[in-house]
């Protein structure tokens, strides 16, 4: 029976994972490209936590206790943006430097071979034969 549990909410968390909008846009948030993304979508959590809000007090009244598992997932995607912020900004800055120490290392065999730029023969473009 456990094992049943166990592989539906995993079954079921892959399908969230695949189908919700947030999630979605967090996993495009988290690729190379959309990692300057990471800040302003912090801002997202603020309708989700207005949406929140909303739901819980609609849940006051007797017959719509179900909206608090609204709230729930409302809170919790706001909790995801908040927290992709700082994470995508610190990301970004890794890999900025990574990048920035391949194209150095790159160029630096380069300059390394033991070519000197002063004494290397420039073409001379206006030279008659």
């Amino acid at each position: 029976m456990f094992a049943f549990v166990w592989a539906a909410s995993i079954r079921l968390g892959m399908l969230l994972r695949r189908l919700m909008p947030s999630n979605i846009l967090l996993d495009a948030i988290h690729t190379r490209r959309g990692l300057k993304w990471g800040a302003p979508a912090m801002l997202l959590a603020v309708p989700y936590l207005f949406a929140a809000l909303l739901c819980a007090g609609l849940a006051q009244q007797p017959d719509a206790t179900w909206l608090n598992l609204l709230v729930l997932v409302f809170v919790w995607d706001a909790l995801k943006f908040l927290v992709a912020g700082p994470a995508t900004l610190v990301r970004l800055l890794r890999v900025r430097r990574f990048e920035a120490r391949v194209r150095r290392l790159d160029a630096a065999p380069v300059l390394s071979e033991g070519v000197d730029l002063e004494r290397v023969e420039k073409p001379d473009l206006v030279r008659v034969q």
